[in-house]
């Protein structure tokens, strides 16, 4: 069984063994894989919708792995109970969706040690969330995959993580002064951002762009608010561009 890219990063980063659950998990293709190659010994796929849901009960009989792997319809981590699993992957939703996922289901994060998310958009929201509950980041990716950019975010239970949050999330000093704070370590990355890739310099070049053309459609109006917006959309321009010549400056 091959996955596709990006659930492929998301595999490499179970612990091997692990009891997993995947939360929308669609065609059950990463716990079919995860058991198969003994990432994980146990594994629950979870779905809300019917169409998914019956095309996880497929794909888990046609591997025949109904004894390893069990599909569940429920919403977010309905599905499990405490205890149950160490590991829970999230992947192919926003952030926002997740960490609504994770709050809703607190009580099941008992007894979890590893988090893999894979938000498609509001990767701020799930690192805010992350700090808030007790996570520390253990590590951060970034993929390019049929014309979209991916990050799988990886987070541990750690006693310690508040002060490894704080270390992690300290104003980082860039080659020409330039600070970035907190806020924006939430918005980039704490660890991107002083290990740049090109895939990272790809995506942030197209969020200059796109802001940019917000600020111009926001130009157009003679409102004051949108005076105040501008302002705004023109500072996080300068800042990002700012953050982009210190990158593209460091590579070789």
């Amino acid at each position: 069984m091959k996955l596709s890219a990006r659930l492929q990063v998301i595999a490499e980063e179970l612990s091997l063994g692990c009891r997993m659950a995947d939360i929308g998990s669609d065609h059950a293709l990463l716990p079919v894989y995860a058991v198969k190659n003994g990432k994980a010994s146990y594994a629950v796929a979870g779905e809300v919708n019917d169409g998914p849901l019956e095309a996880a009960q497929r794909q888990v009989a046609e591997a025949g792995e109904h004894r390893r792997i069990s599909v569940r319809k429920g919403d977010g981590l309905a599905v499990i109970s405490p205890g149950e699993v160490d590991t829970i992957t999230i992947a192919g939703m926003g952030g926002a969706l997740i960490v609504s996922i994770l709050s809703g289901g607190r009580d099941k994060l008992e007894g979890v040690k590893r988090l893999v998310l894979q938000p498609n958009v509001g990767e701020e929201f799930v690192r805010q969330w992350l700090v808030e509950n007790g996570w520390y980041l253990e590590k951060e990716q970034i993929l390019e995959e049929d014309g979209k950019i991916y990050e799988v975010l990886t987070a541990i239970a750690d006693p310690g993580a508040d002060a490894l949050n704080e270390r992690l999330y300290q104003n980082k000093v860039m080659d020409g002064g330039i600070v970035v704070s907190k806020p924006w370590l939430l918005k980039i990355g704490p660890r991107f951002i002083l290990n740049p890739s090109s895939t990272l310099l790809k995506k942030w070049q197209g969020e200059i762009a796109k802001l940019e053309n917000i600020c111009r459609q926001v130009a157009l109006s003679d409102q004051e608010a949108s005076r105040e917006r501008e302002s705004e959309l023109r500072q996080e321009i300068e800042q990002l561009k700012g953050v982009l010549a210190c990158w593209q400056k460091d590579r070789p």
